[in-house]
């Protein structure tokens, strides 16, 4: 499996949250080739089965959100400017005089409006109800081609940056769906002491309610959530982010199983994978949080990607760190470290 082109493929399909369609396809496309009874359900998750031989094993639920975060029309003025809306927390210092597609009949390209520096005294990111996109249309124009609730993404290429570092919109968290391909790529003709269920979920960024729905259909006995965190930039704390290219990050917090993370310690301490620990006090604000209170309760863990520049059009991911949440998700599934 070539990471980079996997990647490429899943961050150049829209999918904002409530309208992941697109990347749910093309996900489960790829999701084909390891399991069975994959399938899209009404909400736009996917989800799907890797067996064991087993009749007695538990369910190990691999998680990674396929929606990302965007923008929304909500209205469209009497000279043809776009009205938006926020479908999860956009970096809205990053949007003024970006380009756009809006989502509609057709894609549409637009820039987002601002005044130049010479007559504007704001200095502060805008709120989101001020924001107005220029599609260079008439009202009457623009109400035939776009419509109230179409979804809107904030135009980036895919950049392959100097050691082995990429550059693109929707890492977040599609870095974690390929994370998971690649660990089924791993696993092909190993023994796994798991029933494995896959789900890339829907919505994490508007309030993880497809992984709680999916979380009572499946029932798994244990799951990974694997999504992304914060990487280290000039500006940030050391303490609470992680270098980019030190490997996967494990998640420690009072809304996760301590045994799953200290094994996960364990696993890859031994594996010689390259890992740090990741502090989230009381809740981590990723899919375990609903996944661990969805049925009876399922034991969680997290094993996070460092990314930079989260929420942005320029989200920016090293290879290596996939590769090496791949491995631990790989080690876990086998099951060989108590």
């Amino acid at each position: 499996m070539e990471i980079k082109s996997v990647l490429k493929d899943l961050t150049n399909c829209a999918g904002v949250s409530g309208d992941e369609f697109p990347a749910s396809e093309k996900a489960a496309e790829y999701l084909r080739k390891y399991a069975d009874n994959v399938s899209v359900d009404a909400f736009g998750s996917v989800t799907g089965l890797v067996g064991t031989n087993d009749p007695n094993a538990k369910t190990l639920l691999l998680d990674a959100h396929i929606d990302r975060v965007g923008l929304i029309v909500t209205f469209i003025d009497e000279r043809g400017f776009v009205g938006v809306g926020a479908c999860g927390a956009f970096d809205l210092r990053t949007l003024l005089a970006q380009s756009v597609t809006i989502h509609g009949k057709k894609k549409i390209f637009g820039v987002v409006s601002t005044l130049p520096p010479h007559v504007s005294k704001e200095k502060s990111a805008p709120e989101v109800g001020d924001i107005f996109i220029d599609i260079g249309l008439s009202k009457e124009k623009a109400e035939e081609v776009i419509s109230l609730g179409d979804r809107i993404t904030v135009n980036s290429e895919f950049r392959e940056l100097f050691g082995n570092i990429v550059s693109v919109p929707a890492v977040d968290d599609r870095g974690g769906v390929c994370a998971i391909l690649l660990a089924l790529e791993m696993l092909k003709g190993r023994n796994i002491s798991y029933n494995i269920a896959v789900c890339f979920s829907c919505r994490e960024e508007t309030g993880e309610s497809g992984a709680k729905m999916n979380g009572f259909k499946i029932r798994p006995n244990e799951a990974l959530v694997i999504d992304v965190s914060f990487g280290k930039t000039p500006d940030s704390s050391p303490k609470d982010t992680a270098k980019l290219g030190s490997g996967v990050m494990i998640g420690f917090s009072a809304s996760l199983d301590k045994d799953m993370s200290n094994k996960l310690c364990c696993i890859a301490k031994s594996a010689d994978i390259s890992y740090t620990r990741e502090v989230m006090p009381s809740s981590t604000g990723t899919n375990a949080d609903a996944l661990g209170t969805s049925s009876n309760g399922v034991k969680c863990c997290t094993l996070s990607i460092p990314i930079r520049y989260m929420h942005t059009a320029v989200e920016t991911v090293g290879i290596r760190d996939i590769e090496a949440t791949a491995a631990l998700i790989c080690r876990y599934a086998e099951g060989n470290v108590k």
